[in-house]
């Protein structure tokens, strides 16, 4: 079975001009800057109690900025999911020679698990953020999801990366309970993101990571099981229809991102 996966998965690789194809439902996850948001939110819970996160406090860029990380975190996200082939594969290239400069400083490798570890949230959380304002995915759009930051990893030279959705699920679990701990880093990392965003802005990111994260990462960040945003996200779902999303993402950001608020959308 895992054999014929791989086969449809090279005959789709093939037949693509663009890295993602042009009608999977990938583009459309990652075309919305409310579910990009999301995703961001749940990854900035388990990014915070990952045993790796102090390679992020290495460089300094997350606790120094976390919105600009955000920023930068989709724009090679969008240059990947929205490109050709090659152009695609030059954004991969460039983030892993980006990875590879920083383990030649602090003189040690970024394990094969913290990678894992990223992609595993990525493809995680572009479900959960995806279902939470939209819809349920079905069996085969999981595997999309899955199947593009496979190649993701497979292109960055990953070592044991599951080989299909399936096997993901039970990876993701191990993961879950071996990879994650609550330590200094992640209380200074939750300092950070309050002292960035402000009180409010900071309340709205712990109430979306309810919506979004596993279990294992609510009960070690002690979250509560009870998001206030889940009425709100009613009213909020009526103001994309009326085309005044914009106005609630700007009140959810500060004003300096006003910019790369309005690129968030783009389909």
């Amino acid at each position: 079975m895992i054999i014929d996966s791989l086969k449809n998965r090279l005959y789709i690789y093939i037949d693509m001009k663009f890295f993602v194809s042009e009608n999977s439902v990938v583009r459309e996850i990652w075309g919305k800057g409310d579910t990009i948001l999301f995703i961001f939110a749940g990854a900035s819970a388990e990014f915070a109690l990952n045993k790796a996160v102090d390679w992020l406090y290495f460089t300094g860029r997350l606790p120094a900025d976390p919105l600009g990380r955000l920023f930068s975190t989709v724009n090679y996200a969008r240059e990947i999911v929205f490109s050709e082939i090659s152009a695609a594969y030059c954004a991969i290239d460039k983030i892993s020679a980006i990875h590879s400069a920083v383990e030649a400083k602090r003189g040690a490798k970024i394990p094969d698990w913290a990678y894992r570890d990223v992609l595993f949230m990525l493809i995680g959380y572009s479900i959960s953020s995806f279902e939470v304002l939209e819809r349920k995915l079905t069996n085969a759009e999981k595997d999309e999801v899955f199947d593009v930051f496979y190649r993701v990893g497979s292109r960055m030279n990953l070592k044991g990366l599951p080989q299909s959705y399936d096997e993901w699920l039970v990876m993701r679990e191990q993961h879950l309970s071996q990879d994650l701990v609550k330590g200094n880093y992640t209380v200074d990392l939750y300092k950070q993101y309050k002292k960035h965003l402000g009180p409010l802005r900071f309340w709205l990111l712990v109430e979306a990571q309810k919506l979004v994260v596993p279990g294992k990462v609510n009960r070690l960040l002690k979250l509560g099981k009870v998001s206030l945003l889940t009425p709100v996200l009613a009213i909020y779902k009526l103001a994309r229809k009326i085309k005044m999303d914009w106005f609630l993402k700007s009140v959810i950001l500060p004003r300096e991102y006003k910019a790369e608020i309005k690129e968030l959308d783009v389909i």
